[in-house]
């Protein structure tokens, strides 16, 4: 989602704040020391003044591999404790409306750090983000505990099992998968954010002209998750979306909906665009 800033017309012509979870990226636009940020939808309906840049996001219509479920082989109804990454706000929602809604109960939630063999050491089960989970969900994923972990090649309706070094079956259930199986939606992770009027860059074009360039950001980020380069675009270029179509702006409405009824946000806000 950044690639156009460092490849496109827009390189040097902004600062460019990086290296921050998204839990992060909200605290810096809600004390307006950027601009704009990229941040989880869920913020929307926290931060005062806000404002949605249309259309652009980081979402997924199917499988979105960066923000799944781990357990020790147990299916999800058995799930009795969840360690919870808390770094995005909205995995972590979504990961709650899932059992509450979908699962019908309410397991303990523990915060943690995102470390998938401490979580699994004190919880039933493990919500990773980004990277971490990212890394997971490679064929080639070699390093990390459970890990030196490789796939089985079990992969249906978004679960997909692994052993681990002492031979142990772990399974991942991708969230977007989940949220696709129970609603028939896409969802909506995060979306450009800004408390101003109107800003002058032109996000959309960022966007696109970082998908120009997904072979470059994918040779530069796939060594740094110990990945192969040719998954690190596949990722980008098919489980990536990068614009809200109609499905999964349905999908956006009911998270927020669902998200309302079950408490987990004050009240219902209508969405505000730029």
């Amino acid at each position: 989602m950044v690639g156009g800033f460092l490849y496109g017309s827009n390189h040097s012509r902004v600062e460019l704040v990086r290296d921050n979870a998204p839990a992060r990226s909200a605290e810096l636009l809600a004390q307006d020391r950027v601009d704009a940020a990229l941040v989880p939808v869920i913020a929307s309906q926290f931060l005062t003044s806000v404002k949605l840049v249309p259309d652009i996001c980081v979402g997924a219509r199917r499988k979105v591999r960066s923000v799944c479920l781990v357990t020790k082989g147990s299916e999800l109804e058995d799930v009795r404790s969840v360690s919870l990454d808390v770094s995005s706000r909205t995995s972590v929602t979504l990961t709650k409306i899932i059992f509450r809604e979908f699962l019908g109960f309410e397991p303990e939630w523990r915060d943690a750090d995102p470390n998938i063999a401490a979580m699994l050491n004190v919880s039933d089960c493990a919500l990773l983000i980004g990277d971490p989970a990212l890394a997971l969900s490679s064929p080639t994923y070699e390093s990390g505990a459970p890990a030196a972990a490789s796939a089985s090649g079990v992969d249906e309706g978004g679960v997909s099992a692994f052993r681990g070094r002492g031979g142990s079956l772990y399974r991942s259930f991708d969230l977007a998968e989940l949220w696709r199986r129970y609603t028939g939606l896409g969802f909506v992770f995060a979306m450009w954010m800004t408390r101003q009027d109107k800003i002058e860059i032109d996000l959309a074009r960022a966007r696109d002209e970082g998908l120009q360039h997904v072979e470059e950001i994918a040779g530069s980020y796939a060594p740094q998750l110990k990945i192969s380069r040719d998954e690190m675009i596949r990722y980008l270029s098919e489980n990536i979306s990068y614009s809200v179509d109609d499905d999964m702006e349905k999908g956006l409405e009911l998270y927020l909906e669902l998200a309302a009824t079950h408490k987990l946000i004050p009240a219902r806000r209508p969405l505000a665009f730029i």
